[in-house]
């Protein structure tokens, strides 16, 4: 595929982006930055929610995986449900209640400062790396695609990369992202969609043969049930509900969405439709992996041995002119999904919880929010630039390694303050929210020789929002006062 062919679509798709940008920036504020005024039609927030937690992890990295853990990650998505489930009816009352613009200033209320700096802090690492390895991995696409062949270094595509999402973000923030969000989702899945078509017709598939063939295939079991292998149903299971909880629930990107709603009765909606739909759309991902294998098989293409290399390869080496195009499309659509909002929410959390935003006039609040932004935007193209040194693994596998360490304290802390009426000394949570990390990774990384060949998967997280769990229990301090309790609930 022509490289000037791809750099032409990239310019006309964000075109379209800054186009939506100046209809929805125009008057805002930093009311409409942070919350969209809190305005936005619940449906419009679902559906672009999809776009926002799949990102170009699950465009590449799902169906390259099929080979090797066939349909297995289906277990972890089902998991989802159980999260979002908790989400809705837990957590979202709790944050319109509290009125919040930051989730986090809950910890404040409920533990205090050391508490709230120290789950902000937990969030600005958590998804400044996140978003870093699905930047990454669009970057990679197409730094493949189009920047090697002009001779174009890694650093510079990503800094092209950053700089485009900075120019149709800065200035309407969640407003314009709420809307954004739903262009690039349907935008990704009918790229997805197309690519199902165009395989299957390539394989003279009708849609039952489609399905028949799939399901026959070796790469359509969901369910395992090995204790001690990684892909065990009850791991899957439990750790895609933690993940949804933390990556969601306690996680301002998400979150600033949902808050963003008219009232909680329609931001419930949003969170029960959107989840419904999500397992289907994880669903049509896992098909086309397994396809892309079929493909290979049934042409006899010999396949890169990285999974997040199959789909790529392909669709730029091996499908038609217009699939390469589809491709293109569709992943720098569900990328920019999930990167925008991540860099807005992340200028939100460190104006709001470290700068005391509310503390300054508007015309100041305007200049600090865009110095905020850029540095954000520039920490974020350092780490991706690292990453690329770093990283040999799976990206998938990477960005919930990532989570199940740095939101574990995240998930101990509202899970104590939610769960129990007991006070903790303040000043000593930063060192357990340290700890509890440090010992997660100990006993994983001996979890074969300590627990008879039990190995941990993603329920790192689990252990490590337990293991900050115990410890604010061994250093709180009795019980608060009921009437403080309740004062804080209804702050």
């Amino acid at each position: 595929m022509s490289s000037t062919l791809i750099i032409g679509l990239i310019i006309a798709y964000f075109c379209i982006l800054i186009f939506i940008s100046y209809l929805t920036s125009r008057n805002s504020d930093s009311e409409t930055f942070f919350l969209a005024n809190r305005s936005s039609p619940w449906y419009v927030v679902a559906f672009g929610m999809i776009g926002t937690s799949l990102s170009g992890v699950t465009f590449v990295s799902i169906p390259g995986m099929v080979a090797a853990a066939e349909f297995s990650y289906l277990q972890f998505v089902l998991g989802y449900l159980l999260g979002y489930f908790v989400i809705a009816t837990v957590l979202m009352p709790m944050y319109y209640r509290m009125n919040l613009v930051s989730i986090y200033t809950y910890l404040e209320q409920r533990f205090g400062w050391w508490s709230y700096k120290t789950g902000a802090a937990f969030f600005l690492l958590s998804r400044t790396l996140g978003a870093a390895i699905r930047l990454f991995l669009v970057a990679g696409v197409l730094q493949l695609a189009v920047f090697d062949e002009f001779g174009i270094p890694f650093s510079v595509s990503v800094i092209i990369t950053i700089a485009l999402i900075w120019v149709y973000t800065f200035r309407g923030g969640m407003k314009t992202i709420i809307w954004t969000d739903t262009f690039q989702t349907t935008a990704m899945l009918m790229a997805v969609g197309t690519s199902i078509w165009l395989i299957s017709d390539e394989l003279n598939l009708t849609f039952q043969g489609l399905v028949d063939t799939v399901q026959a295939s070796d790469y359509s079991q969901v369910f395992f049930w090995d204790v001690k292998d990684s892909k065990y149903f009850l791991k899957q299971f439990f750790s895609g509900a933690f993940i949804a909880i933390v990556m969601t629930g306690l996680d301002q990107d998400m979150m600033q969405k949902n808050l963003s709603c008219k009232n909680i009765g329609e931001a419930q909606k949003n969170m029960f439709w959107f989840s419904i739909i999500l397992v289907f759309v994880n669903i049509l991902f896992l098909a086309l992996g397994a396809l892309l294998y079929i493909y290979a098989n049934a042409k006899g293409i010999a396949l890169p041995e990285r999974g997040d290399d199959v789909f790529p390869f392909l669709a730029l080496n091996h499908f038609t002119y217009f699939a390469g195009i589809v491709f293109i499309l569709g992943i720098i659509a569900i990328t920019y999904a999930s990167a925008d909002s991540a860099l807005t929410a992340l200028t939100t959390s460190f104006c709001v919880d470290f700068l005391n935003f509310k503390d300054r006039p508007e015309q100041e609040r305007v200049r600090v929010r865009y110095i905020v932004h850029a540095g954000i935007s520039v920490v974020m193209g350092l780490v991706i630039i690292a990453f690329d040194i770093l990283n040999n693994d799976n990206v998938v596998t990477a960005v919930f390694k990532v989570a199940g360490y740095t939101y574990g304290p995240l998930l101990g802390l509202y899970s104590f303050g939610i769960y129990t009426k007991r006070a903790v000394r303040d000043n000593f949570v930063p060192a357990v929210c340290i700890i509890a990390p440090l010992l997660t990774f100990i006993i994983s990384y001996n979890s074969v020789d300590w627990f008879w060949g039990y190995e941990f998967g993603f329920e790192v997280l689990i252990l490590n929002g337990f293991l900050t769990f115990a410890g604010l229990m061994a250093v709180s301090s009795g019980k608060i006062d009921e009437l403080e309790l309740a004062r804080e609930q209804t702050a």
